[in-house]
């Protein structure tokens, strides 16, 4: 299968201002991969039944007494329990469906493995969103209907990313998003009643919250899953290809440690420390096989130094999936990870341990040392090669011996024709692997050539005289690291900016109700200066102003973090009196400004929404900030 469409659909139109049909998202395409993430939803939605059938029935088993209703119950619960196995193993077989997210071009590789993408339910942020504004913000929630309509469409399309970096920097832009959205509305003290659910894309095992913690890691795996899809796409048949692989790989390893460090206590098994240190392991090693392909793409030259190269670049490669293959072992682990994955580890650690002996046998017995070759330079390679030589050689002693270098070559392809057949007994183990023809196809490639190598050089009392292969040390010339994500690079505008700064207008803020004063500004002078953008920010106070001895009760006691919102009107005395600079300001009626004070007693602060600023040239006597001026007897501007 591949990704390319199966039949003609109608695409989605990108235009300005078109909320649903978003960049990076294509809900209408039927690919192959989109299908199969139809499959999973459908899984999902089986797994929850299931699951909720056993949960009623271990109760009732529980409250019951009735021996005859008892054993009813425990037959009942042993069929839910197999469909619910049955269910799961499905579920199994589509994560190791890795020929559908593979290059659509021919290939004759091992299939990399992809995560799928985690489900989720639709969520209806409306009225939750509008009932805390006009709560907490005394603002009509009806004048945020688009705002919220914008949130909950780019949601909607988080659901169906293309399979780019368009993809990827629409669901970053809907993470960084939900940071304004949880400072604007989820305060930690109190629950908003919007419930999250996500359903765990290894077990289909829903899971809900009333958390946007939950919302926010599965959408950073998601986006950690879309780069491993990314990263199985890329065409290994070319240079370009396969330095994007490793670098996909790269950065869907750096998004999932950085969930894993970031959310620490996620209920969701797949996103659980454990399960996401493996996960990480998978998809570094997935790079480092990406690193040895693009050194092997060229093709080999049958050359020393080349085949030492390349040797101890499989030998890295087998080292790493030896070692996930360990992490995957381990419990609590194995008990959720995909079989497949575990097996197809194994393979690959044992694949490319032989193809590291393979092509060590093959420098010693098709390379004679000759005169004038560089006799150091290959003694010194062949000393590195090994831990220790095997005992009664010496790396110069070896490589001037034709015998001993015959002997100690055809010792490696024993130890390759090992390691070959161990894999493919892995793969007849594994039912999900013997469906994968591609993958028996390389390993039984690879077979052959070393046990026709051996045949070829084979003797009779080979049995007798070989030594063992002594371990080939890993190395590479390209290590591996995790990408941590950009997030910087992708720039999104906070859909409640109308609320005002955030820094002041959030959800840790308590407000009163807006209120208002009047003062009369004296000779067409204010008596302060404002400072800033709206809302603005009361720079200088003229303390003999009328605006500084007009006070207004804003106490709220028993609020100690309480903030009001003042707007401050003016009024002149004298019409018939007004300057230049008075008719300039009179055309400008209502100013706004803030400041925060904790009044220790019984008021937290004084804040005021702003619409205009006015600058005053010169004031009689300038205070430095509005909070000393708020922490004066003259109480609220």
């Amino acid at each position: 299968m591949t990704d390319t469409l199966l039949h003609a659909s109608p695409q989605p139109l990108e235009k300005e201002g078109d909320g649903y049909f978003r960049k990076g998202c294509n809900p209408l395409a039927q690919t192959g991969r989109s299908k199969l993430q139809n499959q999973r939803a459908a899984l999902n939605q089986q797994i929850l039944k299931a699951v909720r059938m056993r949960t009623g029935a271990e109760n009732l088993l529980k409250a019951t007494t009735n021996q005859k209703v008892r054993e009813q119950v425990r037959l009942e619960l042993s069929f839910v329990n197999s469909d619910l196995q049955m269910l799961k193993e499905e579920l199994e077989g589509l994560n190791i469906s890795v020929g559908v997210y593979q290059s659509t071009e021919e290939t004759f590789t091992i299939p990399l493995i992809p995560l799928g993408l985690k489900e989720t339910k639709d969520v209806d942020f409306s009225v939750v969103l509008k009932d805390f504004i006009l709560e907490h913000y005394s603002e009509d929630g009806y004048l945020y209907e688009d705002e919220i309509a914008d949130l909950m469409d780019l949601r909607q399309a988080c659901r169906t990313p293309s399979r780019d970096e368009a993809g990827v920097e629409l669901l970053m832009s809907y993470f960084i998003q939900l940071g304004f959205v949880e400072s604007r509305f989820f305060s930690p003290t109190r629950q908003m009643g919007i419930l999250f659910t996500w359903y765990d894309s290894l077990t289909g095992v829903p899971v809900s919250q009333q958390n946007l913690l939950l919302e926010k890691a599965s959408i950073l795996f998601n986006i950690g899953a879309l780069y491993t899809q990314i990263g199985t796409r890329c065409n290994r048949q070319v240079q370009a290809g396969l330095e994007s692989a490793v670098d996909a790989f790269q950065r869907a390893a750096g998004v999932l440690n950085y969930l894993k460090e970031t959310f620490t206590h996620t209920p969701s098994y797949d996103m659980s420390p454990a399960m996401l240190s493996v996960l990480v392991k998978m998809m570094l090693a997935q790079a480092q096989e990406s690193v040895f392909e693009k050194l092997c793409l060229p093709g080999l030259r049958n050359e020393f130094f080349m085949l030492v190269k390349v040797a101890q670049e499989a030998a890295k490669v087998g080292e790493v999936y030896q070692q996930l293959h360990a992490a995957m072992s381990q419990a609590p682990v194995k008990e959720n990870i995909p079989y497949s994955w575990a097996s197809l580890a194994c393979v690959k650690a044992h694949h490319y341990g032989a193809l590291a002996h393979y092509f060590v046998a093959t420098l010693l017995i098709d390379h004679q040392l000759k005169p004038g070759a560089d006799e150091d330079h290959q003694e010194k390679c062949l000393s590195q090669l090994y831990e220790h030589m095997p005992e009664g050689l010496t790396p110069l002693a070896t490589l001037k011996n034709a015998h001993q270098r015959r002997q100690l070559g055809k010792s490696h392809l024993r130890r390759a024709i090992a390691h070959h057949e161990e894999s493919v007994r892995e793969v007849s183990l594994c039912k999900k692997l013997r469906n994968i023809e591609v993958l028996q196809e390389v390993l039984s490639v690879a077979h052959q050539r070393s046990r026709l190598k051996y045949t070829q050089h084979q003797e009779d009392d080979d049995l007798l005289n070989l030594i063992d292969a002594p371990n080939i040390i890993s190395k590479t010339e390209q290590e591996v690291e995790i990408i941590l994500p950009q997030f910087s690079k992708v720039t999104v505008m906070d859909f409640f900016q109308k609320l005002g700064p955030l820094s002041v207008f959030s959800a840790n803020k308590r407000w009163t109700p807006p209120r208002s004063i009047r003062f009369i500004a004296e000779e067409g002078d204010l008596g302060f200066t404002l400072r800033g953008n709206s809302p603005v920010q009361v720079h200088f106070l003229d303390p003999y102003c009328s605006a500084a001895h007009n006070k207004c009760a804003t106490y709220s006691v028993g609020m100690q973090k309480t903030y009001s919102m003042i707007c401050l009107a003016i009024d002149d005395d004298d019409d018939d009196d007004k300057t230049d600079k008075t008719k300039k300001i009179s055309k400008k009626l209502s100013f706004l400004s803030w400041g925060t004070n904790k009044n220790r007693q019984k008021s937290a602060s004084t804040l005021c929404l702003p619409s205009v600023g006015v600058a005053r040239p010169q004031v009689k006597k300038k205070l430095p900030s509005p909070f000393s001026v708020l922490n004066s007897d003259s109480s609220l501007y």
